[in-house]
C-alpha cells in the first residue's frame, strides 16, 4: 500500500510539473526578442479613424512614478512584420530608457483587424500611427504634449507621412526606410518606366477580375522556403531575419507568406511623403551604409526643411541590421533625440 501512495504521489507530482510547465508555455514571452526585466508590458486595444481595431503591446518602465506623466513613443513595422518582431524590441529599448512605448499591429495583420487580411493602403496604414498617436494622448501615465514614432522599413515611410499630417507627433525617428508607394510604382531603384507600369497595372487589374470572380484573393510572392544562393544580398539578409528563428513569428506575413497581389494598386495611384517638405517638428532618419534601400531615406531627407532634421548613416550595417542587431541600431542616439525634442 505504501509503495502504491508512493507512486501516486510522484505520479501527481508529475502531472502538476507538466500542468505547470503547460501553463507558463501557453502564457510566455511571444516576441522574437529576449525579455527585459525592467519593463512591464500589457495588451491593449484602439481604434483607428476607419473603425479598425488596432492591437498593441505596451511597454511601461517599472520604476514608473504613478504620479507623473511621461513622454510617449509609437513604434511600427517593418512592413509584414508584427509587433513581437522589431517593433516590439525598439519599444521595449525605449521602455528601458524611461519611455512609455506602443508597440502595435497595422490593420489588416498581426492581430489587429481588419478585412481583407495580409492588405496595406498608403492612407489606412498612414492613419494607423495617429491612432497610436490617440490612444497614448489619453493614456494616464503619458504626457500629450510629449509624444513621438518610430517607424521602421516601410512603416518609416508611414510614420514620416503621419508626421506631415498630425501636428501631435513632436518627433520622428525613421529607421532603415522604404517608401512603398515608390517602390510599389517605380520598381527597385527606380527601374520601372511608364510602359513597365502600365504592363503591371493591367496584371493587377486582371487578377482583381479573377478575385472578383473566385471569392479569394491571390497572395503575391513571399520570402522563398529555401534560398538557391542566386538570390540578391537584400532577399537572403530578410530570410536570414524572417525565416530563421532570430526573427520568426507566426503571425509576421513576410515569415508566412505573401501580401495580397492588389494590394500594389492603391500605392502605384496614391504616393505618399507628397507634404513631408512641410514637417516642422523634428525627424532623424537611420540608414544603413551598405542597406539596398538606403536611397529612400536619402532621396526623403533632402526634401525636408530645418535644423531639427537630420539624416544618420550608420557604418557597416545593411538593411536588416537596423531590426535587431544591438551592436548597429543607435539606441543612444534615438534616446538622446527624444529626450532633446520630448521635454
Amino acid at each position: 500500500m505504501k509503495k502504491i501512495l508512493l507512486f501516486l504521489s510522484i505520479l501527481i507530482i508529475s502531472v502538476m510539473e507538466v500542468f505547470a510547465v503547460e501553463t507558463k508555455n501557453n502564457g510566455s514571452w511571444d516576441k522574437t526578442f529576449k525579455k527585459s526585466n525592467n519593463v512591464t508590458v500589457e495588451k491593449v486595444y484602439f481604434k483607428n479613424r476607419y473603425g479598425i481595431t488596432l492591437a498593441g503591446d505596451l511597454y511601461i518602465p517599472k520604476n514608473i512614478d504613478k504620479s507623473k506623466k511621461y513622454p510617449a513613443i509609437a513604434v511600427s513595422g517593418p512592413f509584414g512584420a508584427v509587433k513581437e518582431q522589431a517593433s516590439g524590441l525598439y519599444a521595449q529599448r525605449m521602455a528601458e530608457k524611461g519611455f512609455i512605448t506602443l508597440a502595435f499591429d497595422a490593420s489588416f495583420t498581426g492581430e489587429s483587424s481588419g478585412e481583407p487580411r495580409n492588405t496595406a493602403s498608403p492612407d489606412i496604414n498612414t492613419e494607423d500611427f495617429s491612432a497610436a498617436v490617440d490612444f497614448l494622448s489619453n493614456y494616464k501615465y503619458a504626457d500629450p504634449e510629449k509624444t513621438g514614432i518610430i517607424g521602421i522599413c516601410g512603416f518609416g515611410g508611414f510614420g514620416l507621412n503621419a508626421a506631415a499630417v498630425d501636428t501631435r507627433i513632436k518627433a520622428a525617428v525613421i529607421s532603415t526606410m522604404y517608401d512603398m508607394s515608390r517602390v510599389r510604382a517605380n520598381g527597385y531603384f527606380d527601374s520601372l518606366d511608364e510602359k513597365g507600369r502600365y504592363r503591371l497595372k493591367q496584371t493587377l487589374n486582371k487578377q482583381r477580375t479573377e478575385d472578383f470572380k473566385k471569392g479569394i484573393y491571390k497572395e503575391a510572392a513571399g520570402l522563398p522556403d529555401k534560398l538557391n544562393g542566386k538570390e540578391e544580398q537584400f532577399v537572403k539578409d530578410y530570410y536570414n531575419y524572417y525565416k530563421t528563428p532570430r526573427g520568426y513569428h507566426k503571425r509576421s506575413i513576410n515569415s508566412n507568406g505573401g501580401w495580397n497581389m492588389t494590394t500594389s494598386l492603391s500605392f502605384i495611384n496614391m504616393p505618399i511623403l507628397a507634404y513631408s517638405n512641410e514637417i516642422q517638428n523634428a525627424v532623424l532618419i537611420i540608414h544603413g551604409e551598405k542597406a539596398h534601400s538606403r536611397y529612400f531615406s536619402e532621396d526623403a531627407f533632402q526634401k525636408l526643411k530645418g535644423s531639427n532634421k537630420e539624416l544618420l548613416i550608420i557604418k557597416n550595417a545593411n538593411h536588416v541590421d537596423l531590426y535587431d542587431n544591438m551592436e548597429k541600431i543607435p539606441f543612444i542616439k534615438i534616446e538622446e533625440f527624444f529626450h532633446t525634442y520630448l521635454k
